[in-house]
């Protein structure tokens, strides 16, 4: 499987697990609660497929910068948390280094 397939499955498993967790209320609700373990151990296994292709620093960068752009689109669409302008400009920025590992780094496969 290559790669970036296993690093966006990874994202994808971890951002619905950080989902889960806030739904799960501080673990008092069972389902949420389930869900976020069980997302949370696949991602890890996806994680560590795509560090079999990729240095590990620009795996964390990419898995951890994507999940907080995905949680924080998550958190406004379905949770109805806001976000200040601060969090905004930050959050592009992350999106930013992500475009420059991906367009200049040597580190990652194109």
């Amino acid at each position: 499987m290559p790669a970036y397939l296993t690093l966006i499955i990874a994202v994808a498993l971890e951002t619905i697990g950080t989902s889960a967790l806030h739904a799960s209320q501080q673990f008092t609700r069972l389902v949420p609660a389930i869900v976020t373990v069980v997302a949370y151990g696949a991602s890890f296994y996806f994680l560590s497929l795509t560090l079999r292709h990729m240095p590990v620093g620009v795996v964390y960068a990419l898995w951890s910068g994507m999940g907080i752009v995905f949680i924080a689109l998550i958190g406004f669409v379905v949770f109805g948390q806001k976000l200040d302008l601060a969090a905004v400009l930050g959050m592009l920025l992350i999106g930013a280094g992500i475009v420059v590992i991906q367009v200049f780094s040597n580190a990652s496969p194109h």
